[in-house]
């Protein structure tokens, strides 16, 4: 899967992710192109389990920010890992 198709089945959805509007991205200094994605892989969260694709930045970013975004495998909603 590439960023696009997750891009793509996140918004086909239905969630109302900010994630990845065009607003965001210019804010963050980010593009489509430097995303990859992993996955699916076992993401554990504060309540439970889950399987996620892992939306990781191949390069950072704005203020050297290159974190990982994660969004369930069945319901393409983003998920937040335990910390």
């Amino acid at each position: 899967m590439t960023a696009s198709d997750l891009k793509f089945r996140v918004e086909l959805a239905g969630h109302d992710s900010k994630f990845f509007t065009r607003e965001t991205m210019r804010f963050f200094g980010d593009t489509m192109r430097n995303y990859g994605v992993r996955g699916p892989i076992e993401v554990e969260t504060p309540t439970r389990k889950v399987m996620a694709y892992e939306l990781y930045r191949r390069r950072p970013v704005k203020n050297n920010n290159q974190s990982s975004a994660y969004f369930d495998a069945e319901t393409f909603a983003r998920v937040f890992p335990k910390r």
